[in-house]
């Protein structure tokens, strides 16, 4: 039991990592963006991106269409 424990204890100890690296590697980017006045136009090319990702996690969730009625 004292195994399974310590591996659990690792495994969220990397997933953990992960995490806080990513997290730092997008702030990284947009910090970098910002510098160099890019940030508005990736946020324009984001937008949308974000928004249909946004979208079909709704689907996902709700199991139907969401609350736009979706396309027919």
């Amino acid at each position: 039991m004292e195994a399974y424990l310590d591996f659990m204890l690792i495994r969220f100890g990397v997933l953990a990592a992960v995490v806080v690296a990513l997290a730092l590697l997008l702030l990284g980017a947009a910090v970098v963006l910002k510098r160099r006045g890019r940030l508005d136009r990736a946020r324009r090319y984001a937008d949308p991106a974000a928004r249909a990702a946004l979208r079909a996690a709704t689907r996902r969730v709700t199991g139907g269409p969401g609350q736009g009625g979706g396309r027919r």
